[in-house]
């Protein structure tokens, strides 16, 4: 009885809030920061390895937060200039007590560790939008429609141009058929 009681107040402990790894860096409203959002990552079963290319960077002079689903690094005075690199919404979540940057020479290795084990298929978290909407009451159509919506959102020019053209042209009637001049 005793050994129940003490999970149930276990169960209703206060998540920990997550905390800085490093030095504290004093906050200015006013810096302005230059986004780093290229870099490159790898991953294993346990973490996720993220490589910024970045000279000059002094580990005295990085400000990081980890959080369960997010993190932000920022990198103050590198040759003049502060950066950041930061990824608001993660795609699964980290142990932000684990988590660390190291600096290298050349370039910074941020490593998240991952609250459970697993691949990744991706750094930031995205809704599976091609998955259908099972809503019964919802026209059929408008499932088709909520798909082309998303390819149009997510696609590049080409593709823009090429579903703007074939929604005139299915608008105005002009579609040719594909099966005419075949018997």
């Amino acid at each position: 009885m005793l050994q129940l009681q003490t999970s149930k107040e276990e169960a209703k402990a206060p998540v920990p809030t997550p905390i800085s790894t490093s030095v504290k860096v004093p906050v200015n409203p006013s810096l302005s920061y230059v986004s780093l959002a290229s870099f490159s990552w790898d991953q294993d079963n346990d973490k996720v390895k993220i490589y910024v290319s970045l000279e000059g960077v002094d580990q005295e002079k990085v400000q990081t937060e980890f959080k369960p689903m997010s993190f932000d690094a920022k990198f103050h005075d590198v040759q003049g200039k502060n950066y950041r690199c930061a990824i608001p919404k993660l795609n699964k979540e980290i142990v932000p007590e684990k988590c660390k940057v190291l600096v290298k020479p050349t370039r910074v290795i941020i490593t998240l560790f991952k609250a459970s084990k697993g691949s990744w298929p991706d750094l930031h978290f995205k809704e599976d939008k091609l998955k259908p909407n099972l809503d019964k009451e919802k026209d059929p159509m408008a499932g088709i429609m909520d798909l082309m919506k998303n390819m149009y959102d997510e696609g590049d020019d080409d593709m823009k141009r090429t579903i703007a053209k074939a929604w005139t042209d299915a608008r105005s009637g002009k579609t040719a058929d594909p099966l005419k001049g075949y018997p």
